[in-house]
């Protein structure tokens, strides 16, 4: 009988159910298996605390291997990233994209590879999310599996059998039955549009109604539907995708409008969103005394080159754009806002990039890398809420470590930028020092939607 380098033989995982195979590792393999990273005991994350405890009592763990170190080629390997809850994800360069230097000029490696460090998602409610990965470029949890085995376990091809097999056993994992019965109303055929707000029995506390009149009135438009993550207004969702200029620059209507008035794109079956958590691991990159949960880690640096085809000849768009002269990075410790500046164009709009504010460089270039699109710049997968208190950190850089502080952002970061999405009530002063507008949720709506988002 033969024998895998993990000790395993290949007769003997035949009989493996989906959930033995879950958990044990692949042959010829790093010693990984898909519970290294998606622990089951941690709702299927990886979290830091659960990082720094292996990496205490056991620093042979596979979970630290070279692929996932600060720098896979060092003598002594460190893991600061793994620390955060971070794993290196390798992306292919579409066709029509290069990666450029600050000066323009193209610097894209011979194989058109880039990485870049995200957390790892849950798989519970998995069944109600396709496609996968944050960027959405696996359509199918076989294909995920088979990804993560190849690319995190340093595997070779599994069986198909097993896949499927891995594949059924995270279609079973469910934040809640509140989860699962949605699950099953639509894997009998029913209408997603149509499929039951299983919330509504909940018996909630003051404090959680109050919380799901906030989620109602600006969560529910992207985070809607009985999955928590569909987008059911796409007026809303389009507000985020302003038109971009070959230069990087938002293209605004003219003439200028007090406010200004971006052009927009629409995006009818686009279900991904740029909510600026790129931008929020830019800042935390600047600053080392922002709220960034990941700020005392590296990040990659990059820009990129969008061409209109896969010729690479007639420019789309430079993402992010060249900062103009006297941009204020406060790298120069100033103290002035980093990211913006008071620069108008020649119509008399500002000088801006798809965030709404400039930046030096993209930690991470999102669904962009899928589609070979500037619409997509940093934009991520909506993911469903259902479960949200038991998975920190969040976003995809896992910039947040807490609800309340992913709570913060959008309510001074995100939801700020729109009028239809800014409640009434008397906002607090801001709390980081940053330019624009005023929170968009009081102090006790934030903490009735946390109340809330707990209950999911």
């Amino acid at each position: 009988m033969a024998t895998s380098a993990c000790g395993t033989s290949s007769t003997s995982r035949e009989d493996l159910t989906g959930e033995q195979l879950f958990s044990t590792p692949f042959p010829r393999s790093n010693g990984r298996s898909c519970a290294t990273c998606h622990v089951p005991e941690d709702n299927f994350t990886l979290t830091p605390a659960h990082v720094a405890r292996l990496l205490e009592t056991n620093p042979d763990d596979p979970l630290f291997s070279a692929i996932d170190a600060d720098d896979p080629t060092a003598e002594e390997l460190t893991f600061e990233h793994l620390k955060k809850g971070l794993v290196r994800v390798w992306l292919t360069l579409p066709d029509n994209v290069d990666l450029i230097d600050d000066d323009g000029d193209v610097i894209t490696p011979s194989d058109r590879k880039l990485f870049v460090w995200r957390g790892v998602p849950s798989i519970a409610d998995s069944a109600l999310t396709a496609p996968f990965q944050l960027d959405g470029r696996v359509e199918t949890l076989e294909d995920q599996a088979q990804g993560a085995i190849t690319g995190h376990s340093e595997s070779g091809k599994a069986p198909r059998g097993g896949l499927e097999r891995i594949a059924a056993f995270e279609r079973d994992v469910f934040s809640s039955d509140r989860a699962r019965s949605v699950a099953e109303y639509l894997a009998g055929g029913g209408d997603p549009e149509s499929a039951p707000d299983v919330e509504d029995g909940l018996e909630l506390t003051p404090t959680e109604e109050r919380g799901r009149e906030v989620y109602n009135a600006i969560c529910a438009a992207c985070h809607g539907g009985g999955n928590r993550a569909t987008i059911v207004d796409r007026e809303i969702h389009d507000l985020a995708f302003p038109a971009i200029k070959p230069d990087g620059t938002v293209l605004y209507e003219v003439p200028a409008t007090d406010p200004p008035t971006p052009v927009l794109v629409a995006q009818p079956r686009n279900e991904f969103l740029n909510i600026g958590s790129a931008y929020e691991t830019f800042m935390g990159q600047l600053d080392p005394d922002s709220h960034v949960f990941t700020r005392d880690v590296s990040f990659p640096r990059y820009r990129y080159r969008f061409y209109t085809d896969d010729s690479r000849r007639e420019i789309a768009a430079d993402l992010p754009p060249a900062p103009p002269p006297g941009f204020d990075d406060d790298l120069d410790g100033d103290g002035g806002p980093a990211g913006f500046n008071d620069d108008l164009d020649s119509d008399g709009n500002p000088v801006a990039g798809p965030n709404f504010g400039l930046q030096l460089f993209s930690a991470d270039p999102g669904r962009s890398m899928i589609t070979g699109s500037p619409n997509d710049f940093e934009a991520f997968d909506v993911p469903t809420l259902r479960g949200i208190g038991r998975t920190a950190p969040y976003f995809h850089s896992n910039a947040a470590d807490t609800l309340e502080r992913v709570v913060d952002v959008y309510s001074d970061h995100l939801l700020s930028r729109f009028p239809s999405l800014t409640l009434p009530g008397e906002k607090e002063p801001d709390d980081d020092g940053d330019i624009g507008p005023p929170e968009a949720m009081t102090a006790d709506q934030k903490s009735d939607l946390v109340a809330f988002l707990k209950r999911l």
